[in-house]
């Protein structure tokens, strides 16, 4: 097993061939990745078998399990994901701007890789694939540190695809895997400052928390998601339930899950009812406020940390508000300036909420599961960020380049 000091000295020998890598040869790189990953299918379950089994024993929960699960069905998915991004344009080397100044000079602006990428995340091995791929497409070098409860996962798919990308001509250290899944391996990632140019944690609040408090490294915060429906007086209440449904129920898991439903007191018997009656077809637990349960005799009531939990689960948290500004002042609260929604048939509450509401992503009548690269036409996303500098929401492939200004002189001197 390699030392940290080893992985980041191979990973920026990598980086330095990646900077001038073309186009082309990245694509082909990116097509070998998606045929291994078909061609070693087997091999990659029966390591991820491995993987939920310890997981099952060490008592994970579902969603959890479910994120650790990879089939034959997402490992096409993976692949597929893999061929999108190689037939995407290149984001390296694009001329952002120019100009030509007074005494001569020709300055452009253009689009470089941002060098060594370090990624940092939990039960989730298609992530393997995703950080990977995205940074190769941008000229970089990646070093993938995952958790324990995949490590047999993760071995797998790193392996494969460093063989595939040497196959392909570039080098195979522009991918490494951390094998060591000590918590000590992490906190030395978190100061590789020398070798590693920007980290990027993709899991739960501690993880991110650790990150951000720990890292020498420029972070790129990402993925924590306490996201809100807010049910407003001028609502559609099927719409609300069958959104809440949808945002709640199709895949619990993820960061863009709603965890927190605010209803407008005018409404709020009628809808709530909707949202119980839509939520109870996947035995969904509502926490909420007194007035909740006074309406949902069924409902659990709430503590003060049920508003500010991130589930990840068939949980939801639920309160009764007086209006708007209520619902507004609770979000900008307990939420992680992810995913907002209102649900409204009234312009202004809409705009309201758009411009109020301080998150990476603010929807008006539609699921917050929207929020995803795919889904908003960037391709794979390498995670949400919930930052304001460098970039925000889905971490596509332009954000994972820098920028260098090439100046082009004649022999002048200042």
């Amino acid at each position: 097993m390699l030392t940290m000091q080893e992985i980041g000295q191979n990973a920026v020998k990598a980086e330095r061939i990646m900077a001038t890598a073309r186009g082309g040869l990245k694509d082909a790189a990116l097509n070998e990745v998606a045929a291994a990953l078909r061609n070693n299918c087997e091999k990659i379950i029966k390591a991820n078998k491995i993987d939920l089994k310890n997981g099952k024993a060490a008592g994970l929960t579902p969603s959890l399990l479910d994120r650790l699960s990879l089939d034959a069905g997402r490992i096409e998915a993976m692949a597929d994901g893999v061929e999108k991004i190689a037939a995407m344009d290149d984001p390296v080397g694009r001329i952002l701007s120019g100009s030509s100044r007074p005494n001569g000079l020709k300055i452009q602006k253009v689009s470089v890789p941002l060098g060594v990428i370090a990624v940092i995340y939990e039960a989730r091995p298609n992530v393997s694939v995703d950080a990977a791929a995205l940074c190769l497409k941008a000229g970089n070098a990646v070093i993938l540190r995952g958790g324990k409860e995949a490590i047999h996962s993760n071995k797998a798919l790193a392996a494969i695809m460093r063989a595939a990308v040497k196959s392909a001509g570039l080098p195979e250290d522009c991918v490494q895997l951390v094998e060591d899944t000590a918590r000590e391996s992490a906190n030395e990632l978190m100061k590789m400052n020398r070798y590693i140019d920007v980290l990027i944690p993709r899991g739960g609040a501690g993880l991110i928390k650790a990150a951000m408090e720990n890292s020498t490294i420029p972070v790129i915060e990402t993925g924590v998601g306490n996201c809100h429906v807010y049910v407003d007086s001028a609502a559609d209440i099927d719409m609300a339930a069958n959104i809440i449904f949808n945002a709640k129920t199709s895949r619990p898991s993820v960061c863009n899950a709603c965890e927190s439903i605010l209803v407008h007191k005018d409404i709020a018997e009628l809808a709530l009812l909707a949202i119980h009656a839509a939520l109870a077809e996947k035995s969904v637990e509502i926490r909420g406020d007194e007035m909740v349960c006074a309406i949902l005799p069924g409902a659990v009531p709430a503590a003060e940390s049920d508003w500010g939990t991130e589930y990840l689960d068939y949980i939801v948290s639920a309160k009764v508000v007086a209006d708007i500004d209520e619902a507004i002042e609770h979000i900008a609260a307990y939420g992680t300036k992810h995913s907002e929604c209102i649900i409204t048939g009234d312009y202004a509450a809409a705009q309201k909420f758009l411009n109020s509401v301080d998150a990476a992503a603010v929807y008006v009548n539609a699921s917050t599961r929207f929020t995803d690269g795919g889904e908003f036409g960037f391709g794979a996303e390498i995670g949400i960020s919930t930052q304001k500098l460098h970039a925000r929401g889905p971490l596509g492939l332009n954000n994972l380049t820098s920028e260098k200004y090439m100046v082009y002189g004649t022999g002048q001197i200042r």
